[in-house]
């Protein structure tokens, strides 16, 4: 499917599931940033939209609404993008607005949201820095929970991509350095794929894995279902 197509498969779920001046603001459409956001940055990072929600309602620590850019929601996992363009930083915005702005960030945290901040210059000119920060995020924050997210799918995919140009077998610092997580967390994922037979210990023992080869047996199938 294109992107054109999910992005309207996603817009019509979204209205479906909205009401009021929520549903209002989202039939007005994306802004030009955030349109950019979502066809340049997080669609080539992830390939799909899934559980990512634009013009997200939260209540205000004022006791009223605001409306977040985009919300990712997944297995208890809270994450709200904002998009910045440069007239947000400029003098045309007050000091009351530029305070109340880091106020609500500092709420967004205190009430358990993960906040990523993208500037419409380093989206237009820094792209795929973007986008690695995204798939770093989602490494370290969704690997080893109870259910498999299209973003864990990609970054397997990732794994997989990174370990047919190496020239040499797979090793957990590798995955460090590509997804830039902990090790326990390299482990976790590369233990995930060795379950699935996605890859297979590269050396003699299998108790305690060193390095990892991509199983050739299914190397088709993992490009093409992931």
């Amino acid at each position: 499917m294109s992107f054109q197509a999910d992005l309207q498969k996603w817009m019509d779920k979204e209205l479906i599931n909205r009401k009021g001046a929520c549903r209002r603001r989202l039939e007005q459409g994306l802004g030009h940033a955030e349109r950019h956001f979502v066809e340049y940055i997080w669609y080539p990072a992830f390939h799909d939209l899934d559980r990512l929600h634009p013009e997200f309602e939260v209540a205000d620590y004022r006791d009223g609404i605001r409306y977040l850019d985009f919300a990712y929601l997944n297995d208890g996992l809270r994450l709200a993008i904002e998009i910045d363009g440069y007239r947000a930083h400029s003098a045309e915005i007050s000091r009351l607005q530029f305070s109340d702005s880091l106020m609500r960030q500092n709420h967004l945290v205190l009430d358990g949201w993960k906040v990523l901040r993208f500037s419409f210059d380093d989206m237009k000119e820094r792209p795929r820095m973007c986008q690695q920060l995204l798939q770093q995020f989602m490494g370290k924050s969704l690997l080893g929970r109870r259910s498999e997210s299209s973003a864990e799918i990609f970054l397997q995919l990732e794994v997989l991509r990174h370990a047919s140009r190496l020239e040499h077998h797979l090793r957990p610092s590798d995955v460090m350095e590509l997804l830039k997580i902990k090790k326990r967390d390299a482990l976790k994922l590369l233990q995930s794929m060795t379950a699935k037979q996605q890859l297979l210990p590269a050396g003699k023992g299998t108790t305690r894995i060193r390095c990892y080869k991509i199983n050739p047996e299914k190397q088709e199938a993992n490009f093409t279902s992931l």
